[in-house]
């Protein structure tokens, strides 16, 4: 967490959360996504949200970042309610599946999300040139994204999500199609990360991943939250994180 001017204020905060979204002839049924979710994620921490598929994560990221508003409640990010646009800028956000223009070559991606994320423009080419040679596209950046294979995409998109130097960093299963050194390449940024006290939101299902990075989590069925808390509480009892994950899974609480 962080404290300014005396508040103590979250790297981001969901408070009563629903989010029904509707269907239907004249939008009759709904389908609850999240059903009154409260949580918290602190600064300076690497955040893990895990749960079974359909589970609501994704929906929690979307409101998040205000691709999708709460039919009730309120979300915060970086201290703002998360309808604020200006805090964005200081977010990076890497989604397992990139839709990014194929015909567009790596480096004019990074030029385009660099203009998006305020970055000033006599400084996008100099990030844009840092990360294609840090992620290992250096030598491919005026290629056309067409002839990138997965893992050179997942790659581009952790170098668009870290363009703009974030202070939250949301990964959505960012090892999605990554190789053995683009995953070590991932968890280093990671830890480069919580080392300068800055805030990360791992979204993932691969749990060494999890259990190498994360220190906190919370676990996420059928909307709501049933279990929030330190991950070495979840296996305190000697019980493995994927046995305790099973078991939350099946009753719905830890």
């Amino acid at each position: 967490m962080r404290v300014w001017g005396g508040a103590t204020v979250h790297a981001a905060t969901f408070e009563n959360v629903n989010k029904i979204y509707k269907s239907g002839l004249f939008r009759r049924r709904g389908l609850t996504a999240v059903d009154n979710v409260s949580l918290t994620i602190p600064h300076g921490s690497v955040f893990g949200l895990l749960g079974p598929n359909r589970a609501g994560k994704t929906t929690l990221v979307k409101l998040l970042l205000n691709l999708a508003r709460p039919s009730r409640g309120a979300v915060t990010r970086l201290g703002e309610a998360a309808t604020v646009r200006a805090s964005l800028n200081r977010v990076g956000y890497m989604h397992e599946n990139h839709a990014f223009p194929k015909y567009l070559s790596a480096s004019e991606v990074l030029h385009f999300c660099g203009g998006l994320s305020g970055i000033p423009t006599d400084q996008v080419a100099g990030k844009s040139a840092y990360w294609l040679e840090r992620v290992g596209l250096a030598d491919r950046a005026h290629e056309p994204i067409s002839r990138f294979s997965k893992g050179m995409v997942q790659r581009l998109g952790l170098a668009q999500a870290m363009l703009n130097d974030p202070e939250f960093l949301i990964l959505d299963e960012p090892t999605e199609g990554l190789d053995l050194l683009g995953r070590q390449l991932l968890r280093d940024i990671v830890q480069e990360l919580k080392a300068a006290s800055k805030t990360v939101l791992l979204v993932s299902h691969v749990l060494p991943e999890v259990q190498e990075l994360c220190t906190e989590l919370a676990v996420i069925v059928a909307g709501r939250v049933a279990y929030r808390g330190k991950l070495t509480e979840l296996t305190s009892n000697r019980t493995g994180l994927e046995a305790a994950l099973k078991a939350i899974y099946v009753k719905g609480t830890a």
